[in-house]
């Protein structure tokens, strides 16, 4: 088998790649009066307006946008939630999140191998800090990105094209590590490298270009990486 060139930057999504969501699906799962069935409609909701928004030159906090989704959500399904209470139900229960069993170990493995790992998400600035401050993330990540400051959501190819700028490395020199099939899609069309974290209920895009690791939790991922020259 021939090894792989290492990517200079390692970029990890954050939200179910790195941090785990049951607890936050529960308390918005709560606000939907029990419907935890609509959970899913939910998220493609806030990814469908966060696309809306970007294609229409315009910003929103993520978690604004994940408010307003979940007024949609529970509107169409004869709920009723202010845009307040919207929108502290989604930013709390984003920022207190554990993250998943085998992440600390596999970023500890990254790191200690030389790699540069920077976190690269949808999220705000404010909010990511909190959520790795909660969950004892920090300190593994040489950079932390926001789209917050380029104004587009990822998978927009702006967006990754400015996260390599940002870097100072080429496209083909990054690498996203992300738990989400549109994400991953995304790098790969805009040039990047990409491994697939297959948690459960995510799949790969079958119309994207193949991902370079498939693996079933992060640990199995980065015992590949470490291999690579």
């Amino acid at each position: 088998m021939t090894t792989q060139t290492r990517p200079k930057v390692l970029f990890f999504d954050v939200n179910e790649t790195l941090l785990d969501l049951t607890q936050m699906k529960k308390q918005v799962g709560e606000a939907l009066n029990g419907r935890e069935e609509l959970l899913s409609l939910w998220f493609t909701t806030m990814l469908q307006y966060s696309l809306v928004i970007t294609a229409s030159g315009q910003y929103k906090h993520f978690g604004y946008i994940g408010a307003a989704a979940l007024q949609m959500v529970a509107a169409n399904n004869g709920i009723t939630i202010s845009e307040d209470s919207a929108r502290e139900v989604v930013l709390n229960s984003l920022r207190g999140l554990p993250a998943h069993s085998e992440v600390k170990a596999a970023l500890s493995q990254l790191k200690e191998d030389g790699y540069k790992l920077v976190s690269f998400t949808n999220s705000s600035n404010e909010g990511v800090k909190k959520q790795f401050e909660s969950a004892g993330l920090t300190d593994y990540f040489d950079e932390c990105l926001s789209v917050e400051d380029v104004g587009k959501f990822k998978p927009f190819t702006d967006t990754y094209a400015w996260a390599a700028r940002k870097m100072e490395v080429k496209q083909e020199e990054c690498m996203l590590i992300a738990a989400h099939g549109w994400d991953v899609a995304g790098a790969l069309w805009a040039g990047w490298r990409a491994a697939f974290v297959g948690r459960p209920g995510q799949q790969l895009f079958p119309l994207a270009p193949k991902t370079e690791i498939n693996e079933s939790d992060l640990q199995k991922v980065a015992d590949i990486l470490v291999t690579y020259k």
